[in-house]
């Protein structure tokens, strides 16, 4: 702490909670996230490494794939190292700008995230309702610049979150009662008015949430009504099989976030915020590569060409 000309304090540091009372459990629980973050460390690089070397993962879809791996190790990276410092510790403290930092990582791959899905999901609707047009349309230029924007973006409008946040003060307490820096738990500590940056952060959600969730719905309306037409039982499988992944990815991720956005930060009900957090920050990056990896017979094969060469 350091005093200011005022005499009231200025917070230089926070204290995460994290999850207390764990007890007996605390070494358990850090072996079981410590598991889940190497594994997850290790899947991604795994995808990112067949879809750079492969030649059968040449085409958009594995290219948007790897770039989502790729924020994946960032989004995890970001958050679960100093969680772990947190259940070791029972609690531990972070320093104010690597707080900042935190919260900057954390939007910017957040966003990206949302991008490439929605960036992922018009990849499908060009295969599946536009097959003839496919490679003209989704072409090298296009999906450099789909992949370009959704990084460049995403990181240049947390900025904007960024500096609203350095304008705020924090007099004390200084507890974070979760176990990462995040927007709204930091926004209850500060003792400035946090209007500004509340208005800020609904206003980014509408082009870095609402309207990619809206335009990934479309684009599987438009999907299925196609899918639907298809008159054979194996054609419609076998066309559906080719976004099922992605479908599946983007239900557990938009899910899993809407829930956070729905669940009241407080009372009873903050415990549940941190589990489903928790299920979205360390889960989903783990689940990913095993869900495109179970369901696409490329990815299977790219792996196990990958294995016999290596043997």
């Amino acid at each position: 702490m350091k005093v200011d000309d005022v005499n009231s304090t200025t917070v230089t540091e926070f204290l995460i909670l994290g999850f207390p009372g764990l007890n007996d459990y605390k070494l358990t629980f850090f072996s079981i996230i410590l598991m889940m973050y190497s594994m997850t460390i290790c899947e991604n690089l795994l995808i990112i490494s067949l879809v750079s070397t492969s030649q059968r993962l040449q085409s958009p879809m594995y290219f948007f794939l790897g770039h989502l791996a790729l924020s994946d190790i960032v989004l995890i990276t970001s958050i679960v190292p100093k969680f772990l410092d947190v259940v070791i510790r029972e609690g531990s403290t972070i320093p104010y700008l690597e707080c900042l930092a935190q919260i900057y990582l954390y939007g910017g791959t957040v966003s990206t995230e949302c991008f490439l899905l929605t960036a992922m999901s018009y990849d499908r609707y060009l295969a599946i309702c536009r097959p003839l047009h496919y490679m003209s349309i989704m072409s090298v230029k296009l999906r450099y610049g789909l992949v370009i924007s959704s990084w460049v973006i995403s990181f240049t409008l947390v900025i904007i979150t960024l500096v609203l946040l350095c304008d705020l003060d924090f007099c004390g307490p200084n507890i974070i009662n979760h176990f990462f820096c995040d927007f709204v738990p930091l926004l209850e500590l500060s003792c400035s008015d946090t209007t500004a940056v509340s208005i800020d952060m609904m206003v980014l959600s509408v082009p870095i949430i609402l309207l990619p969730f809206l335009f990934i719905i479309v684009s599987y309306v438009s999907i299925f009504i196609t899918i639907f037409g298809i008159s054979s039982t194996s054609g419609r499988q076998k066309t559906f099989s080719t976004c099922s992944s992605h479908l599946v990815v983007v239900s557990i991720y938009y899910g899993s976030m809407l829930i956070i956005y729905l669940v009241p930060f407080k009372g009873h009900l903050l415990n549940v915020n941190k589990f489903i957090s928790l299920v979205y920050i360390v889960l989903t990056p783990l689940l990913n590569p095993i869900i495109y990896s179970l369901r696409n017979k490329e990815i299977q094969a790219s792996l196990m060409k990958s294995l016999t060469v290596g043997g």
